[in-house]
């Protein structure tokens, strides 16, 4: 290489007709060897392209299948050396040497054509295959003898490449240079002057080739000659040059040709032995030949891309060393085996629905080696898409859109770019790409149906749903999302979004009010349907309503008219006939349908056998003749009932008057009271009296049963205690003296029963709770006299008349609160009977049984308490109820203990002696038949007499000595807070 710096001339022209996308080509011209990083050219400058542009379009070199020499600097916009160009090795002999690339710009797609010829410099000397050479030359050799020489190769190519020959020194032999067609050299060394083999038997030779480059080069041969004895003829080929071709699939060991010369000597000297004498030392790698028949064999593979012929040359020579020499030109013949390169350039991914026709979506490179129909290469793709392949400049092609897109239709093509070769056979390759179409919001909603049209019954509830609409929207994602949308509008003034409301996602219809079928029954509005694009696209629909009538409308009566006021009558002579039209019933039903069919019916007349009524048009005629004996005044109570379910009816009254003359009718209608009329909840209050009837009986007979039911547990209560009641507390109320007398402090009811299963009471008495009065004898029992008249006077079943010794009138004797005084003059005992006690008085009086300490059977309990009624009398008190008079005090009574008034009973108390006896020894008897030997005879159950009666009853209970020592003494009244205590006590 020159030591010089070289700076690169620079051709540079721009295409005016730009074809396709390739905007211009530039030509650059550098010499070979260039260290790396070395300037090409500013290729932004020639161009005319700004640096900011090639940045954002990412500029690139695009060399194909080739190896990438030039590089961009795409920041300062110039082409430099990426790798060392070595042009012999690139090019070799071809003269020019050019590297063509392309510059490749994005967004848009530009492509700029560069060409760059590399320059040969002197980077080469001449050199020879041989080093040296021998030759064996006959003394008698004639002058002008000639031998051929081996020629120099220099890769370097015009006034680089070689130049001259000469040759040192010149005494015997001359230099003489062939020059061929093709404008090769070969080189003979020629004999100028005999030689002589007694002077010189050997000599050396140089020969030397010289180049024409700057600093020149040479290289050397050295030649080697031996002086033989006398052959004095010389081989010669029958042609100088042989030319044959060969395919380029020739398989090795081919023979190509045959090379032949012939000596004219005789013997060994007319033997001609073959060789190659080549200039480039791949000759041998691919050819070699027989030394003996001269067949040229092919011993490598030939490659047309690579060299379209081979030149060598081929020596014959006999044994007295001389020879002669025929070029052999081999021409490779191009096959078709190299199928076409694709290559892409640039590629979209994706593109819009919407894009123009046109759209370059894809650039592509393709590049076939082969030679003529070979290389020459058609790319199509495949079919029924919407896209188009377009051949924008050699061996360069576009991929773009020829019809509309649609992603609906398709969402993603795959297109398969096929590119073949005119060879023979054909040879083809194929590239696939993927692009996938994004959307547009192209494609409005659409509703199932043209219109929509729905029914509802009047009445509805609000909020109700009616039905649903329904749009579908082509699109995809956000572009699809449908949202519905109630358009403004109103129906008589009113809005419609009073009337329905419309979800935005579902599309629901809902009422918003409840429909009346009488005010409105159709009404129509539009649902729109928008989707969520940018710009969005919407669709409407028209909906109608239909409002379904019910039977919500009972008839109305027009006529007759109904007044509170005035008495209107329908006169009917007595002459008429039979279907005489009385009156006609006009009434409507607001109602449509089956629900204002009205049928009329005769509900109530005065003579049913007289008037009927027409179901259909309410017509009244009569169906009889009219009689003398037919009342004047008639009422007709009329039903005008509808066809709906529920059926509902109204009610008329027509009143008619049978009368033959007008002054009749006044007479008789002048007192015409209209009868009330029938309420039309009749029905209704008379199921609902009837439930409440249902409900009392039923509150009577769980009372009842309640009660049964207390009593039963009481009653197995009592019969498991043995006559041991529990213990409850009991406080007995005060009640005030009305006489102010102060003897009516404490009351206290006890209850007697004949039997343990009897409910029935035969004796109240009041007294003290407190005090004991039961009189026990020493055992703790009660005195036998005391138990045989209580139990003959509890099992007397009728109540004894009243004593005539009683000494007091009914005004005088106490008696029951709210019993009135009897008359003077009235017979005594023949006055009202007192009130028997109540309910709770006798549970007070168990409570207070109940209370005792003492554990007594229950006999004993009945016995303690007449006792208690007789022995706990003191003078000054009288232990009697309020209940009782109260005027009565004890100055009314002479002697208390001697004359007794039991309350409740006629008998009357007496201290008879003799009669207290009798009552005790019955008693005894009677108790002892019962406890074992049967009941007591029939003369012994008879009630005493009313004197005796008296007389055991109204006596003390014991004689008051006896009582002191068998009696307990009085105890005093337990106050409430005391009793609580005992009763704690008890408990524990």
């Amino acid at each position: 290489m020159s030591t010089r710096t070289m700076k690169p001339s620079v051709l540079l022209f721009v295409l005016m007709h730009c074809l396709g996308f390739v905007h211009g080509q530039v030509s650059y011209s550098i010499p070979e060897e260039m260290a790396t990083g070395s300037l090409v050219g500013n290729i932004a400058q020639d161009l005319g392209l700004d640096i900011k542009r090639l940045k954002a379009g990412k500029a690139r070199v695009f060399t194909g299948d080739q190896a990438e020499y030039i590089t961009l600097d795409t920041s300062r916009g110039v082409l430099l050396i990426k790798e060392r160009i070595d042009r012999e090795g690139l090019c070799r002999q071809t003269t020019p040497c050019a590297l063509h690339f392309q510059i490749i710009l994005q967004t848009p797609m530009e492509l700029y054509s560069v060409t760059v010829e590399i320059m040969d410099i002197n980077d080469n000397p001449p050199t020879f295959v041989k080093k040296d050479m021998k030759f064996e030359i006959s003394e008698y050799a004639a002058v002008g003898a000639r031998f051929m020489l081996d020629v120099a190769a220099d890769p370097d190519v015009g006034i680089n490449g070689l130049q001259s020959y000469s040759l040192n020194p010149t005494d015997n032999f001359q230099l003489n240079l062939k020059r061929q067609r093709e404008g090769a050299k070969m080189v003979e060394m020629v004999l100028q002057k005999p030689l002589d083999r007694e002077k010189q038997r050997d000599m050396v030779l140089v020969l030397t080739a010289s180049d024409g480059g700057e600093p020149q080069m040479t290289g050397t041969l050295q030649i080697h000659v031996t002086v033989l004895d006398a052959n004095d003829n010389a081989p010669v080929f029958t042609q100088q040059v042989y030319r044959v071709s060969s395919s380029e699939n020739s398989q090795k060991g081919t023979r190509l040709t045959t090379v032949s010369a012939t000596d004219a000597d005789d013997g060994s000297n007319s033997i001609v032995t073959y060789s190659l004498s080549g200039s480039s030392a791949g000759i041998f790698d691919l050819f070699e030949i027989d030394s003996h028949s001269g067949d040229i064999i092919l011993t490598g593979g030939l490659d047309y891309e690579l060299a379209r012929n081979h030149e060598f040359y081929v020596e014959g020579k006999d044994e007295g060393g001389l020879s002669d020499s025929c070029k052999i030109i081999i021409d490779v013949v191009d096959v078709n085996d190299n199928s076409p390169v694709i290559s892409t350039i640039s590629q979209s991914s994706t593109i819009a629905e919407d894009a123009p026709s046109n759209t370059v979506i894809a650039m592509i490179s393709v590049n076939d080696p082969d030679s003529d129909s070979n290389g020459q290469v058609s790319c199509s793709i495949n079919e029924n898409i919407p896209f188009a392949i377009k051949s924008t400049s050699n061996r360069f092609y576009s991929i773009v859109t020829d019809s509309e897109l649609d992603r609906e239709t398709n969402t993603e093509y795959n297109i398969t770019v096929t590119c073949s070769d005119e060879g023979v056979p054909s040879l083809s390759s194929r590239a696939d790409l993927s692009l996938k179409i994004t959307d547009v919001n192209d494609n409005a909603p659409v509703f199932e149906k043209s219109s929509y049209e729905a029914s509802v019954l009047e009445n509805n509830s609000p909020g109700l749903s009616i039905f649903t609409v329904k749009a579908r929207d082509a699109d995809w994602n956000q572009n699809a999302r449908v949202s519905y949308i109630l358009e403004d509008s109103s129906n008589n003034g009113v809005p419609m979004s009073s009337y329905v409301s419309v979800n935005a996602e579902s599309g629901v219809v809902h009422a918003v009010r409840s429909f009346d079928y009488e005010q409105i029954k159709t009404f129509t509005f539009h649902v729109k349907a928008q989707d969520g694009g940018s710009p969005p696209l919407s669709s409407n629909v028209s909906v109608k309503i239909i409002i379904q009538d019910q039977n919500d409308n009972a008839p109305q009566v027009l006529y007759p008219v109904q007044t509170s006021n005035s008495v209107v009558a329908e006169i009917v002579p007595r002459s008429a006939d039979i279907g005489y039209l009385v009156t006609k019933v006009v009434a409507v039903d607001v109602d449509s349908g089956q629900n204002a069919w009205l049928s009329y019916k005769l509900q109530k007349a005065t003579d049913r056998a007289l008037f009927e009524v027409g179901a259909q048009n309410g017509e009244i005629r009569t169906i009889r003749q009219v009689t003398d004996k037919d009342s004047v005044k008639q009422k007709l109570t009329v039903v005008v009932e509808d066809n709906g379910q529920p059926s509902r009816s109204a009610t008329v009254n027509v009143n008619v008057a049978l009368a033959d003359s007008f002054p009749e009718v006044l007479s008789e209608f002048s007192d015409f009271t209209h009868d009330k009329e029938y309420n039309d909840n009749l029905t209704f209050y008379l199921v609902l009296a009837l439930a409440v009837v249902s409900f009392l009986f039923i509150v009577s007979i769980i009372a009842i049963l309640s009660v049964k039911c207390y009593r039963w547990k009481r009653e197995k209560m009592f019969y498991k205690s043995n006559g041991h009641l529990p213990v409850i507390p009991y406080y007995p109320p005060l009640y005030a003296d009305a006489g102010g007398t102060g003897t009516l402090q404490h009351m206290h009811n006890f209850e007697v029963y004949r039997t343990t299963d009897s409910r029935k009471s035969c004796l109240k008495y009041g007294g003290p709770g407190s005090e004991s009065i039961v009189s026990l004898d020493n055992t703790g029992t009660l005195q036998a006299a005391h138990r045989e008249k209580l139990i003959n006077e509890d099992f007397d079943d009728e109540q004894k008349p009243p004593n005539a010794d009683w000494r007091f009138n009914q005004n005088q004797r106490p008696g029951p609160s709210g019993a009135a005084a009897t008359p003077d003059g009235m017979a005594v005992g023949t006055g009202p009977w007192p009130q028997p006690p109540t309910e709770a008085e006798q549970l007070q009086a168990l409570m207070a049984a109940a209370n005792e300490k003492r554990e007594v059977n229950p006999m004993q309990i009945y016995l303690g308490k007449v006792s208690e009624a007789t022995n706990t009398l003191q003078p000054g008190t009288m232990g009697l109820s309020t209940r009782y008079s109260p005027q009565f005090t004890l100055q009314h009574v002479p002697d208390y203990r001697q004359n007794v008034y039991i309350p409740g009973s006629t008998a009357t108390l007496t201290s008879n002696p003799q009669q207290q006896m009798l009552q005790q020894q019955a008693m005894q008897q009677q108790m002892a038949a019962q406890m074992g030997m049967g009941p007591a005879p029939p003369q012994q159950q008879q009630a005493l007499p009313p004197a005796q009666a008296g007389g055991a009853m109204g006596g003390p209970a014991m004689d008051p000595e006896a009582g002191a020592g068998g009696a307990e003494a009085p105890k005093a009244a337990q106050t409430p807070a005391s009793k609580k205590k005992s009763t704690k006590k008890e408990k524990k």
